[in-house]
């Protein structure tokens, strides 16, 4: 019996392991229809291509309690381009000094960034911040903190740990 018990306990991690190693897609097709698949997408899939590993977002266990929260209700994107200089330096300085996880995303190379860009703003214009549902465009440190503070995120980062960007900076 107690072997019994064991070997089940071994096969329910054995398959949790198994989950937490898939791997998802997301792409999007010809007719801007977005796709999450665990096989990898077809040649004609448009824009970038997404792989996560592990079952979804990346792990913020690491984070406070409270950036958690905010980060679950209220994702943050910043939008730039590689020439973006001076402005978007000081947006990614801000979002880093408070620890907040970002996404970073390429208004200039990207062609679904790009698109979701004009969507927000109605124009390509960088840097663009996107917390939750609502687009800042322009770095502006007062509005980017009221728009921070509003969504939940603490005022200042807690000590360690690297940086909160999700995904690669734009290429300069």
């Amino acid at each position: 019996m107690r072997t019994m018990q064991v070997a089940l306990v071994l096969l329910s991690l054995a398959a949790a392991l198994g989950y937490a190693q898939s791997t998802v897609y997301r792409w999007t097709d010809k007719d801007g229809k977005i796709h999450f698949t665990d096989a990898p997408p077809p040649d004609d899939a448009r824009g970038a291509v997404e792989r996560r590993m592990g079952g979804g977002g990346p792990d913020d266990s690491n984070l406070p309690y409270a950036t958690q929260q905010a980060a679950r209700r209220n994702p943050v994107s910043i939008f730039v381009s590689p020439d973006c200089g001076d402005d978007c330096i000081q947006a990614r300085d801000l979002l880093e000094k408070r620890g907040v996880p970002y996404t970073e995303r390429d208004a200039l190379n990207n062609v679904a960034d790009k698109e979701e860009l004009k969507k927000l703003v109605g124009a390509l214009y960088v840097p663009t911040l996107a917390v939750g549902s609502t687009p800042l465009k322009g770095y502006s440190e007062e509005q980017w903190n009221a728009a921070l503070d509003a969504a939940g995120y603490p005022r200042t980062r807690l000590p360690g740990g690297g940086s909160m960007r999700r995904n690669p900076p734009a290429e300069k």
